[in-house]
């Protein structure tokens, strides 16, 4: 635990384990939280338990939480009289928040907004070589073929149609990165409006005119009860042949049994950073068929996720210096993000 002496300056309690410190905060997020902040470190390798936080928060007027963070529930709550502040170095809160954050009220943000860029990247990686087919194709060498008649031909990602589900932050990054390709891009995403739409550059349309007319079907929705099975087997049947299905949401929003009857009629690819259940059964089909890929949720950062603990520095830096934030999450967006 290291503490700054100037008494003027915020207690900010560091919580993600000193395991990450260095994929999570670069020395310049050091640098700028010690520049502000008093700075409560979490002793222990691995994120913060309940215990931990019982024991690390009740000084703190803010904390900078990740992925396995213990919840800020009632009772942590209750133990953390001061809590002003959540910065989360991840995209969703839903499982890090409870109603008495809300109720104290905490100012909560997340740094969704860096770690959708990730995502956005890899889907359009994807994209590219599930296009160019170049997973099925380099299998058909590495067995001695070659170029002749191959089961899934090589194409292109430029003028295609892409059918991207949710206008999340990894949606708009995606238009974003396809723009060069000239694609048209097909958007169902219920509360993105026809003018908002179009002020992205894309065509809203329903999920159902959406699926038979787009050459590859991307999935950037969150995982709600509104959007389980969103692919069921009805709507993944009306797939275009040789399509191309990507998933790095969750795998909720796909019927996974369907998924399996529809890929092994072998009318489209399909590339799967997400599953359900994850990681998939060791006897699934899905590990099987050779129309799939199957990758272990990484489409996000890995090795050096540094750009989310200095948006999330940034974040409080910002609170307590009396500035707008970057991303705030509020109450009623519960209900729409992931």
């Amino acid at each position: 635990m290291s503490l700054s002496q100037n008494p003027q300056k915020p207690t900010v309690a560091v919580l993600i384990g000193r395991r990450h410190y260095q994929r999570m905060l670069s020395p310049a997020a050091w640098e700028a939280l010690h520049r502000f902040a008093h700075v409560i470190e979490h002793p222990g390798d691995e994120p913060a338990t309940k215990s931990d936080l019982l024991t690390l928060l009740p000084e703190a007027e803010a904390c900078l939480t990740s992925w396995d963070v213990a919840r800020l529930d009632s009772e942590v709550m209750a133990a953390a009289p001061k809590l002003k502040a959540m910065a989360h170095m991840g995209s969703s809160v839903s499982r890090f928040v409870s109603e008495a954050v809300w109720t104290r009220p905490v100012h909560v943000t997340t740094a969704a907004p860096a770690l959708a860029e990730d995502v956005a990247i890899t889907t359009l990686g994807l994209m590219i070589v599930g296009m160019k087919r170049i997973w099925p194709l380099g299998q058909h060498v590495h067995q001695g073929g070659w170029r002749e008649s191959p089961a899934w031909p090589s194409r292109e990602l430029r003028h295609k149609v892409v059918g991207l589900v949710g206008a999340s932050h990894v949606g708009r990054h995606l238009i974003r990165l396809l723009k060069p390709f000239e694609v048209q891009i097909l958007l169902v995403d219920p509360y993105v409006s026809a003018e908002q739409a179009a002020a992205l550059g894309v065509d809203s349309v329903p999920l159902e005119e959406m699926l038979p007319r787009a050459d590859i079907v991307t999935l950037h929705a969150p995982a709600k009860p509104e959007t389980h099975h969103l692919l069921d087997a009805g709507r993944l049947a009306l797939m275009k042949d040789e399509a191309l299905l990507i998933n790095t949401a969750r795998g909720t929003l796909i019927d996974e049994a369907a998924l399996i009857a529809e890929l092994s009629r072998g009318r489209f690819f399909a590339f799967l950073d997400v599953t359900e259940p994850e990681p998939p059964a060791i006897d699934s089909p899905l590990r099987r068929l050779d129309n799939v890929v199957i990758v272990p949720h990484l489409a996000g950062c890995i090795e050096d996720c540094s750009h989310l603990g200095e948006m999330a520095v940034e974040e409080l830096r910002r609170f307590f210096a009396g500035e707008p934030p970057l991303y705030q999450v509020k109450p009623d967006m519960m209900g729409r993000i992931a």
